[in-house]
């Protein structure tokens, strides 16, 4: 099975040895997105849904250059640096996506990178 590297201007370059994401067959592994604006690579400004909304645009970016959208997304791990935002996930969350949704974890975590407060990778399967 042959691998095709997904990459997008529209999302966040990688910041480190990663691809934004990798398709194999009909599955798309996408990388985790933490809510940098792809335009200027800075960390977006605004409260915990701003961010929430920009990681989930960045996704949604990624998964288009794939040949999907988020409602392809068969599997979403969102990691929190703060599990009271929790709530704030699942509002948000169901603006971009409706039943039936993907399969998910959330976990609590230390620390993410660029001291973000929340990043989320996923799995995309393409029918």
């Amino acid at each position: 099975m042959s691998k095709e590297i997904i990459y997008t201007d529209k999302a966040p370059q990688a910041i480190g040895t990663y691809s934004q994401a990798v398709k194999a067959g009909s599955t798309v592994y996408m990388s985790g997105q933490i809510p940098l604006v792809p335009e200027t690579m800075e960390m977006v400004e605004g409260d915990m849904g701003v961010q929430i909304r920009r990681v989930f645009d960045n996704l949604q970016a990624v998964a288009q250059a794939a040949g999907g959208d988020l409602k392809d997304i068969a599997k979403l791990n969102i990691f929190l640096t703060d599990l009271s935002h929790f709530p704030t996930v699942n509002e948000i969350m169901a603006e971009y996506f409706q039943q039936p949704y993907p399969a998910r974890a959330a976990i609590g975590v230390a620390s993410l990178p660029k001291g973000a407060a929340v990043e989320m990778d996923a799995v995309m399967e393409l029918g």
